[in-house]
């Protein structure tokens, strides 16, 4: 059952949506939406705003590729503001600040921020950056590399160098984070997958 908003209330149409981290809590912006934004958010799943500047609906990463990707919204006890909880997917601030605070590295999980950046180098390519360059070979190429780096892994288990070790299993884990992005997945639906199967 949709919550109802009362978009009547202010004489432009316009109620104050904060946006929130689903996974970090952390307030990443501050945008205003009338009915059509709203309507537009909840049937695309990504956030989008009416721009006051612009005099248009606004589509945040329509043009960074940098979305807000919708988990939940809630409406405040007045009816007249939004709270959504979202998964970015990038930068959230045009400056490439995590927020529009200019915080940077907000992330409490460094894995949850080097997901960001990955997929940063996909949506955004640098002709410099490995990431970008395995991304534009393909998926095939990123399964390859996923494969090589689990069987260097278990050949390193093999001996008693614990640094060798180390080593193979943090690239092992890299290659695995761009290969979730490459399906269209990140570690948090892996989480997801791994709370079900301990609740059951």
């Amino acid at each position: 059952m949709e919550k109802l908003i009362d978009f009547g209330k202010f004489a432009d149409g316009l109620v104050p949506a904060v946006i929130q981290d689903a996974v970090t809590a952390k307030v990443l912006m501050l945008g205003y939406m009338n009915r059509d934004a709203f309507s537009k958010t909840m049937s695309g799943g990504q956030i989008t705003f009416y721009s006051r500047s612009k005099q248009r609906l606004w589509t945040k990463g329509e043009e960074s590729g940098n979305y807000l990707i919708v988990q939940s919204y809630e409406v405040d006890c007045d009816q007249d503001a939004l709270l959504f909880k979202v998964k970015p997917v990038g930068p959230v601030c045009h400056t490439g600040a995590d927020t529009c605070w200019n915080e940077a590295n907000i992330s409490t999980d460094f894995l949850d921020q080097l997901e960001k950046i990955i997929n940063q180098r996909k949506n955004s390519p640098d002709e410099g950056s490995y990431v970008s360059s395995l991304f534009k070979k393909g998926i095939n190429k990123i399964a390859q590399k996923v494969g090589e780096e689990a069987v260097e892994l278990v050949i390193e288990s093999k001996d008693e160098n614990d640094e060798l070790f180390v080593n193979e299993a943090a690239d092992l884990l890299f290659h695995y984070l761009i290969l979730l992005n490459s399906k269209g997945f990140n570690l948090e639906d892996i989480r997801k997958v791994l709370k079900q199967r301990h609740k059951s």
